[in-house]
């Protein structure tokens, strides 16, 4: 008995996975900055957990790529693919330490959102590897949201 296939098709999936690449990198772009221009009190804690978040983003960035590319998509590589399909914003450069706190929240909460939204799409197509890439990914953030919003006391 032949083997039946399921051919779907994984454009959706292409299409999360490339908004993905470009969340991360323009989270990676945000999250230097913050590390930079942090200021304050909280200086010292924030400037290690900033350059924590970036390290940790770079590697998600990577493996979504990675993803991608094994699935014979290509992902995004540029500044203007990442503000153009990304949907998350740059920082503004005025945020002070609360703002970049609580903008990170906020990135996170979306990206998480739509992780959740990939996952669904790629248990559709039978994409178990994207699905648990995105599982993986969005526990992590949803983790992050947690200690951000016990550091701002909510």
């Amino acid at each position: 008995m032949a083997k039946a296939t399921n051919k779907v098709d994984t454009t959706s999936v292409e299409q999360v996975l490339n908004r993905q690449v470009a969340n991360l990198n323009i989270l990676y772009v945000k999250l230097h900055n913050y590390h930079w221009y942090v200021k304050g009190e909280q200086f010292f804690s924030l400037h290690v957990k900033f350059e924590e978040l970036y390290d940790d983003v770079t590697l998600k960035m990577d493996e979504v790529a990675e993803r991608l590319l094994s699935i014979k998509g290509k992902p995004a590589a540029t500044l203007k693919e990442y503000l153009e399909i990304g949907t998350i914003q740059e920082a503004t450069g005025k945020e002070d330490t609360r703002g970049m706190v609580q903008t990170l929240i906020e990135d996170f909460a979306t990206v998480a959102e739509e992780l959740t939204e990939g996952i669904e799409l790629a248990e559709q197509a039978s994409d178990q590897p994207t699905a648990d890439l995105f599982i993986k990914i969005r526990t992590d953030l949803e983790k992050n949201q947690w200690m951000l919003r016990s550091f701002l006391g909510a």
